[in-house]
């Protein structure tokens, strides 16, 4: 393997693994391994910056420093304590350990991050003479450590805050969807710039403005600060470059027709503001990215030629108790779809299994996905006018649960 090439480990929600193998060719990074939840691949550290500036669904980036088998804790302090931690940061640097363990045979894992903490600690007093700070809540280094039932991996984290995180989300609405899970929804939607894509439920605009972040080529990362620009000896040169050169990569004169729709007048106004926040304001002047408050069961198509919906409808009773059960409002909204919306593709993401069955619909394809803690299936509907009839052999043979 190329010397130049260190490893590192994206983590990745659940499904999305292929979709961000596919980030890693863009950017020509050849070397990977895809692991569930996850993926290891080699780069350059200029190509790690690339990764963090543009994944679209990785959660973290983390960079593997050493690596070792145990048995005890004191194991995992002579590992930590023999890392040349000089190459990355100073005792002017505070950190912070975050551990994870799987099947792991010690009685608290919190005293192994302990260790590792003193580890760190005793390296820099030994060799610096003076000890760097824990710091809980914004440290300049974050150490990771992950134990499986042998080995110890320990990592230093190049994104800081999550990578879902993008810089611009100020107003948020009712439990909103991360940034890294709506674009997951398009990437497995299908969804390209050229396809009209209107969100019913859009809440605080994640969707859309996503959307609108792909169709105009944004770097996800481009308005906020990562953990690697902290590291010693960071390239602040080629970083500066980077950035630039994905500056010059926007552009807006593509054509777009993306829409998104709440009942709610206030979580409108949140999402135009997020809009605007996230350096799309041009699109929205333009018309090109359109918010408005609307009843889903009265939503009207966005385009005269049929396009996509991708949406994450509510999952439980809704706020409003004088308001039907979302069973009720979700039939209702079919009923709707069916009779406005033919040659439409609709795409929902719901923890209850039994939405087709409360919509009166038959999905076409079903997808495992994960929001958060919560299990939940990401439908396809082919709407057909007048009725949602059966698709077509070929069509049902795509049929998977994933």
């Amino acid at each position: 393997m190329n010397t130049l090439l260190k490893p590192f480990y994206a983590v990745v929600p659940l499904s999305l693994e292929e979709l961000f193998a596919e980030e890693l060719k863009k950017l020509g990074i050849e070397k990977f391994r895809l692991e569930k939840g996850g993926c290891w691949f080699g780069a350059e550290m200029s190509q790690m910056m690339q990764v963090n500036l543009w994944t679209r669904y990785a959660s973290r980036i983390l960079l593997k420093v050493t690596e070792g088998p145990y048995r005890t804790e004191e194991d995992i302090y002579k590992l930590a304590k023999s890392f040349r931690w000089e190459q990355y940061f100073t005792p002017e640097n505070t950190f912070k350990i975050e551990l994870s363990s799987r099947r792991s045979p010690l009685k608290s894992v919190a005293f192994a991050a302990l260790r590792v903490k003193d580890a760190v600690c005793d390296y820099f007093r030994e060799t610096d003479g003076q000890r760097p700070d824990v710091e809980k809540h914004d440290p300049d280094i974050r150490i990771y450590v992950h134990l499986t039932d042998k080995n110890c991996i320990i990592y230093l984290d190049t994104s800081g805050e999550s990578l879902f995180k993008r810089g611009w989300r100020e107003a948020k609405g009712e439990a909103p969807l991360k940034e890294n899970l709506a674009a997951g929804l398009l990437g497995l939607a299908g969804w390209t710039p050229d396809t009209p894509l209107q969100d019913p439920f859009c809440g605080s605009g994640t969707i859309i403005i996503e959307a609108a972040t792909i169709a105009c080529n944004m770097a996800p990362g481009l308005n906020r600060r990562f953990g690697f620009e902290r590291f010693r000896g960071f390239d602040s040169t080629a970083w500066q470059r980077i950035k630039k050169e994905a500056r010059m990569a926007v552009n807006f004169d593509v054509p777009v027709n993306l829409a998104g729709s709440d009942i709610s007048t206030l979580i409108v106004d949140r999402a135009q503001k997020n809009a605007v926040l996230a350096g799309i304001s041009q699109w929205v002047n333009e018309g090109k990215v359109r918010f408005t408050a609307c009843d889903a069961r009265e939503v009207q198509p966005s385009s005269e030629t049929p396009g996509l919906i991708v949406t994450n409808p509510p999952y439980g009773e809704q706020s409003n108790p004088k308001s039907a059960s979302v069973a009720s409002m979700m039939k209702n909204m079919a009923d709707n779809l069916k009779r406005n919306f033919a040659g439409w593709t609709v795409w929902m993401l719901t923890s209850d299994r039994e939405l087709p069955r409360q919509m009166r619909l038959k999905e076409s394809k079903k997808i495992v996905f994960f929001n958060g803690p919560l299990e939940c299936r990401f439908f396809r509907f082919a709407m057909t006018a007048g009725s949602n009839r059966k698709e077509d052999v070929s069509q049902k043979e795509a049929s998977s649960d994933l």
